[in-house]
């Protein structure tokens, strides 16, 4: 069985509103699935993460029980993925009963072949984050976690333990033969460090609490990023529907924050060893929006709103922002100056007024019709954009792969500049201005596809107003070879433009 292209963000903490850094991971797994979809087979899971103590602190503050808060808040996390034309396969909710289900399945699979045990724990946790941690990683006694730094607890109660340093000399094995199964390179380090360190069996049950998934025969509820991290199998049917099991995992691609690198490189691998699967192909680790130096999020109430930003600037506009302004991988810097910038100088000036002149020029001149391509050899100068912008994609190296697409915008409009069709026709060179018009048009056509993963609502506009209804997700192979608009096509320019100039004040 040819194994399909499987994608997946981290499930999202339901504590609390989302926010751009949610849209962010999200809207990156939406181009790749996008991509591999042009090539096959792939899937593409989300969801939200609704159990543990902050989740059950923050329902009891808002007087509710933890499921109503969580059905009442899910629908905005819908309703984010759709403003921003995101496209996911199967949304999974940690309280779904197919996940419950399967995760005390897990826990009994690992019981039976000792690798969950019974045992005390005795340590120092923090609530805000969930975690346990040795007194040599606190910072002046509070939580390490850099978002956090909040102070921690004394904790000692009986737990289920999972045999973590079991599986601590094949962590070591599998990061040295496979150097970039963990990226960026940061995260492969800091995890190796982790390794050379030691692990310690960890704690993977709660008793201080109800709201989690319970512990098959009682003893509490199981840790709730036990019972997250199982979220990308379960989705899948793990040990219910092997052939659709077989298909997707191991996983392609598991896009998280770094934040959370320790639990997706170092625990989730051990259990899925622990079951007999297989480590993901590759763990992206990818950096932070900031805001003034800060990672935006809502434990720091900088918290920026999404929906605003879709608003105020369309969601193809920070589709396209998120992913050219930095590299993916690290961290980037936030303003809505800069989103305006890239907005009426890239978008607008660039693209959008390309398409305009392109179009108005095709109407006046050729009454709106495709003209017969002419001696040129401007596509030839092409043939191998498409490999690399999808080479770039796959690498996860987005803003590359914005460069190279924009490597053709500029060159048709320099086409346009210093060719002037104004010209030709005036002088009546009529087969030249067929040919300049042809390859203007069929350029078009070409950016359109390669940017329907970025910004598919813009995409499809340009496609439409070339005349086109049918081929703008299939197959780049087969799409895009130079003169595959036919001639004649009724092009079909709107009245507005693509991206209208904004006037908006930013600060």
């Amino acid at each position: 069985m040819t194994r399909g292209f499987y994608v997946t963000t981290p499930i999202y903490y339901i504590n609390g509103n989302p926010h751009i850094g949610h849209a962010y991971t999200t809207i990156v797994a939406d181009v790749l699935a996008r991509t591999a979809r042009t090539r096959g087979d792939a899937f593409f899971l989300t969801g939200t993460d609704e159990h543990g103590q902050k989740v059950a602190d923050a329902a009891k503050a808002a007087g509710l029980d933890p499921q109503t808060w969580c059905d009442r808040l899910v629908p905005k996390w819908k309703q984010l993925f759709a403003s921003f034309h995101v496209e996911y396969d199967d949304f999974i909710r940690t309280t779904e009963p197919r996940h419950e289900r399967l995760v005390q399945r897990v826990f009994e699979r690992l019981r039976e072949n000792g690798d969950v045990y019974r045992g005390v724990y005795e340590g120092w946790y923090c609530s805000n984050d969930e975690t346990f941690w040795l007194e040599s990683k606190l910072i002046e006694g509070r939580c390490p976690n850099p978002e956090c730094r909040r102070e921690v607890e004394w904790l000692s109660e009986e737990s289920w333990f999972f045999r973590l340093s079991k599986y601590n000399q094949p962590l070591l094995e599998h990061f040295r033969t496979h150097p970039n199964w963990v990226r960026p390179r940061s995260a492969y380090n800091e995890m190796m460090s982790m390794l050379e360190e030691g692990l310690e069996d960890f704690s993977i049950s709660r008793a201080a609490f109800d709201w989690g998934i319970p512990i098959p025969g009682g003893g509490g509820v199981i840790y709730v990023w036990f019972d997250a991290l199982l979220n990308y199998i379960t989705a899948l049917g793990w040990s219910e529907d092997d052939a659709r099991f077989r298909r997707y995992w191991p996983a392609t691609v598991q896009l998280i924050g770094k934040e959370i690198a320790r639990f997706h490189t170092i625990i989730w691998p051990a259990i899925l060893w622990s079951l007999g699967e297989k480590a993901p192909d590759l763990v992206f680790a990818h950096g932070w929006i900031t805001l003034d130096g800060q990672k935006i999020g809502k434990s720091l109430g900088n918290a920026v709103d999404p929906e605003t930003l879709v608003q105020r600037f369309g969601a193809d506009a920070i589709r396209y922002f998120l992913l050219r302004e930095g590299h993916f991988g690290s961290d980037f810097s936030y303003s809505e100056a800069k989103i305006a910038q890239r907005y009426n100088d890239e978008l607008g000036n660039d693209l959008g007024n390309l398409v305009r002149r392109t179009l108005t020029m095709l109407a006046r001149y050729r009454n709106g019709l495709v003209p017969q391509p002419g001696e040129t050899r401007f596509g030839e100068r092409f043939t191998e954009l498409p490999k690399r912008v999808e080479e770039a994609i796959f690498n996860l190296q987005f803003r590359d792969a914005l460069e190279e697409i924009w490597e053709l915008v500029s060159a048709l409009n320099r086409e346009i500049d210093e060719r002037k069709p104004w010209v030709l026709a005036k002088a009546g060179d009529e087969a030249a201005l067929d040919a300049l018009l042809y390859d203007l048009c069929e350029g078009i056509r070409w950016l359109a596809v390669m940017l329907a993963p970025f910004m598919p609502q813009k995409a499809g506009e340009i496609w439409e107003q070339l005349g086109l209804r049918t081929g703008l997700h299939g197959s780049w192979e087969q799409t895009l070879v130079w003169g595959g608009l036919g001639a004649q096509t009724q092009t079909a320019p709107s009245e507005t433009p693509l991206f209208p100039r904004l006037e908006i004040a930013v600060a």
